[in-house]
């Protein structure tokens, strides 16, 4: 028997023995009443890599988000988002609900947002129109398989907004993949934007916990409405110490997740009726498309679930793999031996 080699989500990460002695002995204190020590140092850190006057941390990434669109926006506004991103897709239109706020969904070019997409998308500001605030984009972009943004297309957009209001906000989840991929600093990727979301507990494996960065009157807005949305925290430094622990030392790995991606895809690749999204994996996840000739997804994922891999359907002839530091070189090796056998 095989043991299971886990790839719906680079989130299934547990704790390495070095991370959990780091929560273990992490320097505690009341972060709501003053200070969490452990906590601070994450912060800073944070802001510090992202090049932002200061950071905040918070439960998850769904939360820096809606707290970033909150802040930016007044009740009653709109932002420019693409279609497929994880703040409109995946976080349960929470901006409509706690925020009352619309979003206006583009399709963008393989996931990426450019200047002539948006143009001519702002409202008029008028009385019979919502006012547009705010433009969201992601980078790593996740429904398009970890699809890192052309940073000249970013800067370009970035620039539209300033040019008309709008403020920018990046959801960089997988923040870390892209820089790791591409060899450009964190706080390069991060410099068009007004605000940045980043999270711990994907790719850098931490088993807890996003931060939200800005300038300090932003940040001091964010903080008031973590409370507001119930994510502030007493002795957080214990799980901060996960966080700060894995952006310490694990970064520096993301390229080996990378890799196996690549070889997750050229073994579906090789196989007929299987094709990669996009035609390209930038990152650690592996976005693909299935033939009707081969089944649905759902039935792709049992056959694989039975032979030890797990992965998610993520649409009716899609599915996706996603690498990350508990799957060594031998567990990708059995898996792409697995894909091998589905044609």
């Amino acid at each position: 028997m095989h043991e299971e080699i886990d790839l719906r989500s680079d989130t299934v990460t547990r704790p390495s023995s070095a991370m959990r002695q780091s929560m273990a002995d992490a320097e505690v204190g009341d972060a709501v009443i003053d200070v969490d020590p452990t906590v601070q140092r994450l912060e800073e850190l944070t802001a510090e890599i992202l090049g932002k006057e200061a950071a905040v941390y918070m439960p998850s990434g769904s939360m820096t988000n809606q707290i970033a669109l909150r802040v930016h926006c007044d009740r009653g506004s709109e932002f420019i988002c693409e279609q497929d991103c994880h703040l409109y897709f995946y976080e349960q239109g929470a901006f409509a609900s706690l925020s009352g706020l619309v979003a206006k969904t583009i399709a963008g070019q393989g996931g990426v947002l450019k200047r002539e997409h948006v143009c001519g998308k702002v409202n008029a500001d008028n009385d019979h129109s919502v006012r547009t605030r705010l433009l969201c984009l992601e980078n790593t972009h996740n429904r398009l398989g970890g699809r890192i943004l052309p940073q000249a297309d970013v800067i370009d957009t970035c620039n539209w907004s300033r040019e008309h209001g709008l403020a920018t906000h990046l959801d960089g989840a997988r923040l870390w993949n892209a820089a790791a991929a591409t060899h450009q600093s964190e706080c390069d990727l991060a410099a068009p934007f007004d605000s940045v979301s980043v999270c711990f507990s994907k790719g850098l494996g931490a088993p807890v916990g996003s931060a939200l960065a800005g300038n300090t009157e932003f940040i001091r807005e964010a903080r008031r409405t973590r409370k507001l949305f119930g994510g502030a925290m007493r002795q957080a430094g214990i799980i901060a110490a996960g966080a700060l622990y894995s952006l310490q030392h694990h970064r520096s790995r993301l390229s080996e997740d990378h890799a196996h991606a690549q070889q997750l895809g050229e073994a579906f690749a090789s196989q007929d009726g299987f094709s990669i999204r996009g035609n390209t994996i930038d990152t650690n996840i592996v976005a693909i498309e299935i033939d009707r000739k081969q089944g649905t997804a759902e039935q792709i994922v049992a056959k694989l679930a039975a032979e030890g891999v797990r992965c998610f359907a993520i649409g009716e002839q899609a599915i996706r793999l996603v690498t990350h530091l508990d799957v060594n070189s031998d567990k990708i090796d059995r898996a792409c031996e697995v894909i091998a056998t589905l044609a």
